[in-house]
């Protein structure tokens, strides 16, 4: 014990409190007052309301907004981190059982983002992206926009790399 918890008028410590404010999330977690607006507005967090209509959020919100920005570390788009947090609505936080199974999701997504930057690496300097260097053998050729109707971007270069657990039509 040190000297400071024994004197005779030392105050307990104080329980943290219940709900922060946003100025106090946005320091605690690092981030501008703008992103946890933004995150907010995406659904990704979820602040209750004061009598004076301000911006309160649950404490547990500091752990939701730490999965949003390792996944963001990670290289998912908000739209990716929204479906991969879709079954933990903004007021519930996920126990540790619900966290690890998300991370299996991640850990799925990422390995399908590792074989397609493989790919891509392994076959850049036959095709730039579609500009296109070597019309003969690259994978993006598509005379006369013939895979419009297919899809968005470069259809044959992602075709059956999409993440998994991401729904690509709520991008």
């Amino acid at each position: 014990m040190t000297a400071a918890t024994n004197a005779p008028n030392a105050k307990p410590a104080r329980a943290p409190a219940a709900v922060l404010t946003v100025g106090q999330v946005a320091e605690r977690a690092g981030v501008a007052i703008s992103t946890l607006h933004f995150y907010e507005k995406k659904g990704l967090i979820a602040a209750l309301r004061s009598s004076g209509n301000q911006r309160r959020y649950a404490r547990d919100v500091l752990r939701r907004i730490a999965i949003i920005r390792v996944a963001q570390d990670l290289g998912f788009s908000l739209s990716d981190i929204a479906a991969l947090l879709r079954p933990f609505p903004p007021d519930k936080t996920p126990d540790v059982h619900e966290v690890r199974e998300m991370v299996a999701g991640w850990k799925a997504a990422i390995q399908a983002r590792i074989e397609g930057l493989t790919e891509l690496r392994d076959t850049l300097d036959g095709c730039i992206g579609c500009g296109c260097l070597s019309k003969e053998i690259c994978p993006l050729r598509n005379p006369d926009d013939s895979l419009a109707s297919e899809g968005k971007g470069a259809v044959l270069l992602t075709a059956g790399r999409r993440s998994p657990g991401i729904d690509e039509s709520q991008s």
